[in-house]
């Protein structure tokens, strides 16, 4: 099994590295070059892969020194494709990205932004949804709106639920405090938060996560409906 190496970037973000064979790896959302190229270096990987997922500067500002610095092809959205610096690739729903013992598929997950995509290694278990899932969260609806977000979820929960989600931020504790809010009745949930709370109290990352566990405790995931997942999202904005 693909094992994604978590990078911690800028204030809360994570990049991931992820090995595909023979000493080479993939980065996902560089938010910035000098801890990516740092990690692969202690890693004995050499990076042939960007992915990104959206044009947004903490998940792009690293793809330029790192393709400098290693040669490395460039894979991001084709709605976004002129805002992803260094592009080679642009990819839709329903392309693959093949990189030697690994294949994702390309998943339309536009809500957070407009041409925001997500890339499922279905053979290794692993999702990379950018922001548009976090655990017990969503992303924000900066260029989409709520059918668009309900439509994204409701693609992503459809994955196999022992799927591993290596989203893009440490949002959990702050997620899982305004889950509670929404279901306080939720046994699952409150389980969650407490072993999120003692993680966060020692330093400990939470991601990745199983997408089981969102099916469970995330609100958002949850949702019936649209109108009760824009309600939870504009209450989330506000909380």
């Amino acid at each position: 099994m693909a094992e994604p190496i978590r990078i911690p970037a800028l204030s809360d973000n994570y990049v991931w590295l992820l090995p595909h064979g023979d000493g080479r790896a993939a980065v996902i959302d560089p938010a910035t070059a000098d801890p990516v190229l740092a990690a692969a270096g202690a890693a004995g990987l050499s990076i042939t892969h960007i992915l990104n997922t959206h044009w947004h500067p903490d998940h792009v500002g690293g793809n330029l020194a790192i393709k400098a610095a290693t040669g490395c092809t460039v894979i991001g959205p084709a709605r976004e494709a002129a805002r992803i610096p260094g592009l080679d690739l642009a990819v839709d729903d329903g392309d693959r990205v093949e990189m030697s013992s690994l294949v994702a598929d390309v998943l339309f997950v536009g809500a957070h932004t407009a041409g925001h995509i997500a890339y499922h290694f279905a053979e290794a278990g692993l999702l990379f949804p950018g922001d548009t899932l976090f655990a017990m969260g969503c992303g924000r609806l900066f260029e989409g709106t709520a059918d668009d977000m309900f439509a994204a979820l409701s693609r992503l929960k459809g994955l196999p639920a022992d799927t591993r989600v290596c989203c893009a931020h440490e949002y959990t504790l702050s997620n899982a405090r305004f889950a509670i809010t929404v279901e306080p009745e939720n046994r699952a949930l409150a389980a969650r938060m407490a072993s999120v709370e003692a993680a966060r109290a020692k330093g400990q990352p939470t991601v990745p996560f199983r997408l089981r566990e969102e099916l469970e405790t995330n609100p958002f995931v949850r949702a019936r409906d649209v109108e009760e997942l824009g309600a939870r999202r504009r209450a989330k904005d506000a909380f």
